[in-house]
């Protein structure tokens, strides 16, 4: 498998989510053998956020080989937790830190002193170009459809240009929900797939079961790409926008991102991606995971019979 993680059951991330993952579907994730992640700012304090790393460890050292987890970091300079939590992901050597608007030099060259992996969100290629240049291990390719800070581009065009100049991990976000997706982002060119709003589904998610519920009733068409939720565009659910007393096609201008005040901008407001379209029920996170393996595992067997 062309990863550089061991215990991975399949080539898959369970996306850190804004207030929507946390301890439990990290666990459940890695003992399936999915890499679970989670944001670091899910904790409201870095106190909590080091509860947490000591709680995930030492849950997962209970288990029969799990696959590793990782950190998300936000790199914003609106965000004042960067440093102090980047200084406990060194001292639990945080497997992964993904990093998020922003690549920085020093937070790579951090997670790198101990032998950590780094992964940088981009959308574009001048942001994966300048992440290169930071040093990191992989890049994550957030295209067309993903849910929060998604892209605009197509994977078909996206993957091919940053392999034109990054021979290290390529991690492919947007609307992937099932194991043959997971499938077809191998085959496309990436390293590995990265599933976020899949996970909200789950069991184990900290999102509210209205949340849940509206995924599972939610099509492609109910997804809005606005920056005036956040200050930055991302992908949202329409019927929560209602729900908010805001009218989808006429929100107010957004002044920027400010990394103190996301979670009141996120609480009510639910994001998505156009993955909903393929998601029809709430699981256990181990139950999905087992799911995703083996539609993975049969769709690469159903591959090779056609490719004979």
């Amino acid at each position: 498998m062309p990863h550089s993680f061991e215990n991975l059951k399949i080539p898959a991330i369970a996306a850190p989510m804004f207030l929507t993952s946390g301890p439990d579907l990290v666990v459940e994730a890695c003992k399936a053998g999915v890499l679970g992640t989670f944001p670091a700012l899910n904790q409201r304090t870095t106190e909590g956020f080091g509860d947490w790393l000591t709680q995930i460890e030492e849950r997962l050292a209970e288990a029969d080989k799990p696959a590793p987890y990782g950190v998300n970091i936000i790199v914003h300079p609106t965000n004042s937790r960067v440093r102090p939590d980047l200084e406990l992901c060194v001292k639990h050597k945080v497997p992964l830190v993904i990093t998020s608007l922003g690549a920085v030099k020093d937070v790579v060259d951090a997670v790198h002193s101990y032998g950590g992996k780094v992964f940088h969100d981009v959308i574009k290629t001048r942001h994966a170009e300048k992440a290169v240049e930071a040093g990191v291990d992989g890049l994550i390719a957030v295209c067309a459809g993903a849910g929060g800070h998604g892209g605009t581009l197509s994977p078909f065009g996206f993957l091919p240009e940053i392999r034109s100049f990054f021979d290290g991990t390529i991690v492919l976000s947007g609307s992937i929900s099932n194991g043959a997706q997971i499938a077809s982002a191998r085959a496309m060119g990436a390293d590995l797939a990265y599933l976020g709003t899949r996970f909200i589904a789950t069991e184990e998610a900290m999102s509210t079961q209205d949340n849940k519920d509206m995924i599972v009733g939610s099509k492609t068409t109910d997804i809005l790409y606005t920056p005036n939720i956040s200050g930055v565009n991302a992908n949202f659910m329409r019927q929560s926008i209602e729900a908010a007393g805001l009218d989808p096609d006429n929100l107010p201008p957004h002044e920027g991102m400010n990394m103190e005040s996301e979670a009141k901008a996120w609480k009510n407001i639910w994001s998505a991606g156009h993955g909903v379209a393929a998601i029809d029920d709430v699981l256990p996170t181990a139950e999905l995971c087992a799911r995703l393996t083996k539609e993975y595992r049969e769709t690469c067997a159903m591959l090779g019979r056609e490719a004979d």
